[in-house]
């Protein structure tokens, strides 16, 4: 059976949904993100990418570019809000969705082309989308998750676009080597030194060759720029929260120890909500003493994933609920609120020096394990 493999993605969708609240922001070059000349971009009008903003810049840079731009905090209440509107609305017509970020989606609608043409059902999904919550959204259709993200990319912005079955290659072969998801910045960099800037330049190579450049992700690469993906559509299960305790083998009134643990868990548990791709919105921090009492206390939170905000409210929920003096025999950690979301930082808080440092942990984290790498204060 022919694969039919839909990409949905929200076009500038945190500058939408600023717009869909504040009209006058239409056709207006907007800037989401910190007000500090150090905060980083978190997303941007297309308005403001014909001055070459893009999102993650610096904000100094990015006001430098684009002086005129409006410049607005943002609201990851609201976007979440929003985020769950399309993603109910995408849930009720589609057999299979997953969500791959805050506003993206994956659609495996497989076999539905026997009773409704999946062109013509996709078109009227995204209309019901646009009608239903005033969100501009743009799609991809074909037979792999792959050529629907590129294909969704050609379309923006507000658009539609169909790669049929066996016309991959043709479409994938003029476009820049940029497109292909995995190409980031440093791999862009060693293609172009070997003088690769079109797709159609990796089609017409051997998969070996890419293998002794950029090993076994070089393979995944060429394979990508061939249009081969036989990845599945995951179904979406949101996850409700993420936790962690830790129970002394002796209660302690060591005060210094039991921050630093907390500070470890709260490292531990932000690492994989981003490794998750998700968000939380709700800290609980539990104390349970040695006579067994326990005890917690719970704040909201703006959506985010940044261990510096998150130990930063853990410190002080912690100086609020230990008032009792007694020996701690357990201490534990709960983010709730989960939402998935693409933006591995508080990208509305964080500088770009923190934002470049989470990052770079993440990585390491990622080759040599949770505990490979860890902030100075953890120690």
């Amino acid at each position: 059976m022919e694969r039919h493999i839909v990409h949905c993605d929200l076009d500038t969708f945190f500058v939408s949904v600023e717009r869909l609240n504040n009209s006058s922001l239409m056709g207006k070059p907007v800037l989401i993100g910190g007000g500090s000349d150090r905060a980083v971009v978190a997303s941007c009008s297309y308005e403001a990418r014909k001055f070459g903003v893009h999102s993650a810049m610096p904000m100094r840079l990015a006001r430098k570019l684009c002086p005129e731009a409006i410049l607005i905090r943002g609201d990851m209440d609201q976007y979440g809000h929003y985020s769950g509107m399309v993603t109910d609305i995408i849930s009720e017509e589609a057999p299979i969705v997953e969500k791959a970020s805050i506003d993206e989606h994956y659609l495996d609608i497989s076999g539905m082309d026997k009773f409704f043409g999946c062109w013509k059902w996709t078109q009227e999904l995204r209309q019901r989308i646009i009608k239903e919550t005033g969100l501009p959204i743009s799609f991809g259709l074909s037979i792999n998750k792959t050529v629907s993200k590129i294909a969704t990319g050609e379309a923006k912005p507000s658009g539609e676009r169909q790669v049929y079955m066996g016309q991959e290659k043709p479409f994938l072969a003029p476009l820049s080597i940029r497109r292909i998801p995995m190409v980031g910045g440093k791999t862009y960099a060693q293609l172009r030194n070997m003088g690769i800037s079109k797709i159609l330049t990796l089609q017409q190579m051997e998969a070996q060759t890419m293998r002794r450049v950029l090993g076994e992700n070089g393979v995944g690469i060429w394979k990508k720029a061939n249009g081969i993906d036989d990845s599945p559509v995951v179904p979406f299960r949101e996850q409700k929260s993420v936790s962690k305790e830790h129970t002394y083998q002796a209660d302690t009134i060591d005060m210094e120890d039991v921050r630093k643990k907390l500070a470890l868990m709260t490292d531990e548990l932000a690492f994989d909500l981003r490794k998750e791709g998700r968000l939380c919105s709700c800290l609980t921090l539990k104390i349970r003493y040695s006579n067994f009492d326990t005890h917690t206390k719970q704040i909201k939170l703006s959506y985010t994933a940044s261990e510096k905000v998150l130990t930063e409210k853990v410190m002080a929920l912690f100086d609020k609920l230990y008032s009792r003096r007694m020996l701690i025999r357990l201490v534990g950690i709960k983010l709730s609120g989960l939402v998935t979301g693409s933006y591995q930082t508080d990208l509305f808080s964080d500088t770009i020096t923190n934002l470049n440092l989470s990052q770079a942990m993440d990585r390491i984290r990622l080759q040599f394990g949770n505990r490979s790498v860890l902030r100075g204060k953890l120690f």
